[in-house]
């Protein structure tokens, strides 16, 4: 009786953030609450595999021979829920840190940003919640009231508890066993899930794979199989999927999945899958893959789930399950970064992933193209960091061209191989989208040589097309740079201007443009438009350019060439009018209209005002010599 007397229970405050996050969690943000129960047997998962891992690589005495289990008790009648573990369990200090802080940093930020982006307030993709290290919270969807008893091998036992509001409450309690045991009563509208058929469904539905025999009021009800240990022949596809599910917490089915069986310098199995769709963390946070990676097994333990050092960070999209005999089971992640064996199985998984790749595009090419729709930006960031592959992948590359149809795709071979007659450098043409592109003045000339150009809409392709400099020994090329050789036809040259009409009204563009450009010159590339603005030979591309002003980054901004086409009638009309009197106003505000609607088809036009009401100007003076 003393010592409960000096047992002291302390009262915690959630810190802000996290009272945030748990009504997110709760009322707004998820509309599936089976997956509360996935979430706290993968906590509990994770616990036994410590557990297992200590005992191997420590031989730890204590709890030899006891089984590592997860048992689910349930009191339909009382609607009470009572999961338990033997795993590692936790001490005091380990309760406040796992359960009354968030887990990862920006979560918050994270979920309210989806939130936002749900215009039915419908609630967002289960698989959500488990990503982003909230997956103990979620039980708070189902019921009012939690309590975790847990103790360490060497700590004494504690009990945790809270209604998830604004504070919980911890004392120290005498606990015999190891592990943990998280109890609740669950809702009313949650009383489902004290029935033992809808609870065995939702673990084969979710947990089927966990590595440790989950029982259910006393009954086994899942399956401890590591498929990548079988031959790929006995595989059906219908467990694959699931186990897929199950590593992945992704509610889709996979795109495509590689199983391998290596024996050789290294000796690993590996079953890899390929998502359908990109992983929210991936599409919303910035450098989302740099800790990504498959599971890595060493001799059926697990030892790192997210193991980054499997591949190259361009592929860590791929998920899966890595096991090898040729490392240690007490390997550290010091050892893992530096070990000769964990650089040749990358080096071999990333030829071989590659190599699934190629597969893909020859023998499957819809599924080849929902896959580099979802991940083909993540690919390309290969051709800058993967040498050794970089010809490979530039051979995986798909571009939109001006002679596909939207949403068709075109590879470097297909265009060489139908380039025109004389034909020496491949062009390719970057902006926001297909149809910007299309109406593109600098794609004139092109058009009406029948030579096609790529359209690189992805943003990351400013970046990467032009380091790769050439393909089957020629060029690649912007048809935005004012270094383009042109060659103008008979018809071209009878109808452009002299050369003592042209030189007159170049003069005078420069007078009136100033230093808003680089130089005005006479065009070749123009057919239908009377000017366009082009980069200089050394200049940057113009998406870029584009992307640091949007960073505030103006001042990286180079001026541009404004080319003139001298068959156009407007330009002829200009150089009329110089001939009569070039201190004629008209004529230098017609031209500085010209340069400012080039900025404007560029989007990159920011005084509109001054703009329409020199438009106004200009159609004022024609319509009052109309009058005349």
């Amino acid at each position: 009786m003393s010592d409960k007397k000096q047992q002291k229970v302390q009262e915690f405050e959630y810190k802000a953030e996290m009272k945030q996050l748990l009504n997110l969690i709760v009322h707004s943000l998820y509309t599936h609450p089976e997956i509360f129960l996935r979430e706290l047997i993968s906590n509990a998962s994770d616990a036994l595999n410590k557990v297992h891992f200590d005992q191997l690589t420590e031989n730890k005495a204590e709890g030899e021979g006891e089984e590592l289990k997860i048992t689910i008790t349930l009191d339909e009648k009382e609607r009470t829920f009572i999961i338990e573990d033997n795993g590692t369990g936790m001490s005091e200090d380990e309760l406040i840190a796992n359960l009354g802080t968030v887990a990862k940093s920006g979560t918050l930020g994270f979920l309210q940003a989806l939130k936002e982006q749900q215009p039915d307030k419908s609630g967002i993709d289960a698989n959500l919640i488990g990503q982003f290290g909230v997956g103990f919270y979620s039980v708070f969807m189902v019921t009012d009231e939690v309590t975790v008893e847990t103790k360490t091998e060497d700590s004494q036992g504690c009990r945790w508890c809270s209604s998830g509001e604004g504070t919980y409450t911890i004392e120290t309690i005498d606990r015999e066993k190891r592990g943990t045991k998280i109890s609740f009563t669950l809702k009313e509208d949650a009383k489902e899930f004290a029935e033992a058929f809808r609870v065995e469904n939702i673990i084969r539905k979710y947990s089927n794979f966990v590595d440790f025999p989950i029982y259910l009021d006393n009954k086994k009800v899942n399956s401890i199989t590591a498929l990548w240990q079988r031959p790929k022949s006995d595989l059906k596809e219908e467990e694959v999927n699931e186990f897929y599910k199950f590593i992945s917490v992704d509610y889709q089915e996979p795109l495509d999945y590689l199983h391998l069986s290596l024996e050789g310098v290294v000796n690993f199995k590996a079953l890899l899958f390929l998502p359908k769709e990109a992983p929210m963390d991936m599409l919303y946070q910035q450098g989302a893959l740099e800790n990504h990676g498959p599971q890595l097994y060493v001799r059926k333990v697990m030892i790192q789930h997210e193991c980054k050092d499997l591949l190259p960070e361009y592929l860590r999209f791929v998920k899966g399950v890595v096991e090898t005999e040729d490392l240690p089971l007490n390997v550290s992640r010091e050892v893992v970064q530096n070990s000769p064996v964990m650089a040749k199985i990358r080096q071999i998984l990333t030829t071989k992933i590659i190599g699934w790749f190629e597969s893909l595009a020859q023998d499957h090419k819809e599924k080849f193209r929902q896959f580099y729709k979802a991940f083909g930006p993540v690919v390309k960031i290969g051709l800058n960091t993967d040498f050794t592959n970089r010809d490979k992948l530039i051979e995986l590359l798909r571009f939109e061209s001006t002679t596909t149809e939207e949403g068709e795709f075109v590879t470097l071979r297909e265009y060489v191989d139908r380039m025109v007659e004389d034909q020496k450098e491949i062009y390719y043409l970057s902006g926001d989208n297909r149809q910007q592109m299309l109406s593109n003045p600098n794609l004139e000339y092109f058009r009406k040589k029948g030579i096609e150009v790529l359209l690189l809409v992805d943003p990351v392709d400013v970046f990467v097309i032009p380091s790769i400099n050439e393909y089957d020994k020629k060029p690649l090329k912007s048809i935005e740079k004012a270094d383009i050789d042109f060659k103008a036809g008979e018809d071209e040259e009878k109808e452009a201007l002299s050369k003592n009409m042209i030189e007159p009204v170049l003069r005078i563009f420069k007078e009136a443009l100033g230093d808003k450009v680089e130089d005005v010159i006479e065009s070749h590339r123009l057919v239908n438009s009377p000017v366009t603005l082009v980069s200089g030979k050394d200049a940057m591309d113009p998406q870029i350019e584009k992307m640091l002003r949007m960073m505030k980054q103006s001042e990286a901004s180079g001026k541009k060439v404004l080319e003139i086409n001298p068959s156009h009638a407007v330009i002829k009309n200009l150089a009329g009018l110089c001939m009569l009197n070039e201190n004629d106003p008209i004529i230098r505000t017609t031209m500085n209209q010209l340069y400012e609607g080039a900025l404007l088809l560029e989007g990159n036009l920011e005084r509109t005002a001054e703009f329409v009401s020199r438009m106004n100007d200009i159609i004022e003076a024609a319509t009052k010599q109309a009058k005349a």
